[in-house]
C-alpha cells in the first residue's frame, strides 16, 4: 500500500478553511479533523457520520454529504466512486496513484506503478490521444477476506 503524507497545512484550521473561500464552521472544521486524525485514508460518507457519532459529535447525515461536496469543490478533498456504487473521499494531494478495492469488506489501499503508469502513456500514445486523467481500480479479495475464519 502506497502511503501518502499530509505536508500541506491543516485545511481543518480556520485561517486555511477561509482562504479557500470557506467558512470555517464547527461541521467543517469537525470533518476535516476527523478525516485528518482517522485511522484510514479512504473515508465513506457513512463511516465519516459514523464515527463522528462516535466521538459524541451532532452532526447530521446530511450534513456531513454536504460538508464533503463543498470541500471536494474546494479541491481540499477528492471524491472517486469504485464500481457498485461506492464512493470515498480523501484529501487531495495532487499525487496520483491508483487503488485495489476489495469486493467483499469494501477496503481501499493505493499503489503506485511505474511500470504501469508508462504502458498506459505508451497506449495512450499509440493511439493519438494525450491523457488528461486517468483511474485504474483492481478488484479482488483482500488477505484478511481471503483467510478462512475459524
Amino acid at each position: 500500500m502506497h502511503d501518502v503524507t499530509h505536508d500541506a497545512p491543516d485545511p481543518a484550521d480556520a485561517d486555511n478553511l477561509r482562504q479557500l473561500g470557506l467558512r470555517a464552521t464547527p461541521p467543517r472544521r469537525k470533518v476535516l479533523q476527523l478525516m485528518r486524525q482517522g485511522a484510514r485514508r479512504h473515508w465513506a460518507a457513512d463511516e465519516v457520520y459514523r464515527d463522528l457519532l462516535a466521538a459524541g459529535d451532532d452532526v447530521g447525515l446530511a450534513t456531513v454529504y454536504r460538508v464533503l461536496a463543498q470541500l471536494e469543490q474546494a479541491g481540499i478533498v477528492r471524491r472517486t466512486s469504485f464500481d457498485g456504487g461506492k464512493a470515498v473521499f480523501e484529501f487531495d494531494d495532487g499525487s496520483h496513484h491508483d487503488h485495489l478495492v476489495c469486493v467483499r469488506c469494501g477496503r481501499v489501499d493505493e499503489f503506485v506503478d511505474e511500470v504501469i503508469e508508462a504502458r498506459q502513456q505508451a497506449v495512450a500514445d499509440a493511439r493519438g490521444f494525450t491523457l488528461v486523467e486517468h483511474r485504474l481500480a483492481l478488484y479482488g479479495l483482500c488477505r484478511p477476506c481471503r483467510t478462512p475464519q475459524p
